[in-house]
């Protein structure tokens, strides 16, 4: 599924935008906090997409 990958690549850019902005001297934190709950809203996105992919089995 072609939205499932943009969306963990776009994850994995924002992992490295917030180790990059952490190591900077002058951290905005605002901008921070934003990339933080930006990335935490594509976690849950992308494990709804994957759950929908994987068929519920009922043992």
């Amino acid at each position: 599924m072609r939205r499932l990958e943009l969306l963990r690549v776009e994850h994995r850019d924002l992992d490295s935008a917030i180790t990059a902005l952490i190591a900077a001297a002058s951290a905005d934190q605002m901008q921070l906090a934003r990339l933080k709950k930006r990335k935490l809203r594509l976690r849950d996105e992308i494990a709804q997409l994957e759950d929908a992919l994987v068929p519920d089995i009922i043992a």
